[in-house]
């Protein structure tokens, strides 16, 4: 049965959406932040993830953006096939969203017109969106707020099939060292292994969007992204990059099916906040 959902329904949680993401932790994060701070062995680095949490509970009751770069729109639309969707066209209503929501909220506007040209749009507007049809008559709207300090950071290596889970595991390394402080860590690292050249990289961004609470429901990737953890956390860049024993918080790993002669690696890299906030309409 066909079900309709007003499209200014979508607009008013997008706006919603892009107003809590930028102000509240999501609650796997704050959790994962709380470990790190108990668990972390060099007295600097624990003294800055303790600040850290001073800064989210400032932000949370003043109503102040946990971070000033309050990112790029990144949004993933699951649209279910039996939805009807009745307004304006839901591009428009998502983009609608994102410019109330970042006006209304007194966010920093990032986006820019033209990428050469560098003429600033004013309202955070237009969203990089990402659509997928799905079964059922709701849609599941996630929203990624994605600041460049952490994203300038991110890599895509086209490796050969020769190079296997070895080769996967050096790429992740190679991108969080080269990352170092400037990624803002501890940081959270999505991983997308196959596919294409775009492919691998959207299902990293994908994975940066599932909770850190959660690993990955395949045994040998769980394994990878348990053992990725380990090795990046012995790296030493630690909180701030100024040394410790947490570098990242998590490692979130997405594979898809490729060709023969092909082995993509995307490793998308997100600061300590990591932001994300799903809804189901």
């Amino acid at each position: 049965m066909i079900r309709t959902i007003k499209t200014e329904e979508v607009t008013k949680n997008i706006r919603e959406m892009c107003i809590e993401a930028n102000h509240y932790l999501s609650r796997d994060m704050d959790n994962a932040l709380k470990k790190a701070a108990d668990s972390e062995q060099a007295p600097l680095g624990k003294k800055i993830l303790c600040q850290l949490q001073e800064n989210l509970i400032i932000a949370g009751e003043d109503m102040i953006p946990i971070c000033q770069d309050t990112g790029m729109a990144v949004i993933f639309a699951e649209i279910g096939q039996e939805v009807h969707f009745d307004g304006m066209l839901l591009e428009e209503a998502l983009n609608e969203g994102v410019r109330q929501g970042y006006r209304e909220g007194f966010l920093r506007k990032s986006v820019v017109k033209d990428p050469i040209l560098r003429e600033n749009t004013k309202d955070n507007t237009p969203a990089v969106i990402h659509y997928s049809m799905v079964e059922g008559d709701k849609v599941k709207l996630t929203l990624a707020p994605k600041g460049f300090g952490s994203e300038n950071m991110s890599r895509i290596f086209m490796l050969k099939p020769a190079d296997g889970i070895e080769g996967v595991k050096q790429a992740i390394l190679t991108t969080v060292e080269d990352a170092g402080p400037n990624a803002c860590p501890p940081m959270v690292v999505g991983v997308g292994i196959g596919g294409t050249f775009e492919k691998c990289a959207l299902l990293a961004k994908q994975a940066l969007t599932r909770s850190v609470e959660e690993h990955s429901q395949i045994p040998y990737v769980k394994d990878l992204e348990e053992e990725m953890l380990r090795k990046i956390n012995c790296l030493g860049i630690g909180p701030g990059g100024l040394g410790g024993t947490t570098t990242a918080l998590a490692v979130n790993i997405n594979t898809y099916p490729t060709h023969i002669a092909g082995l993509p690696v995307a490793v998308n890299i997100c600061c300590h906040v990591n932001r994300h906030v799903v809804r189901v309409i």
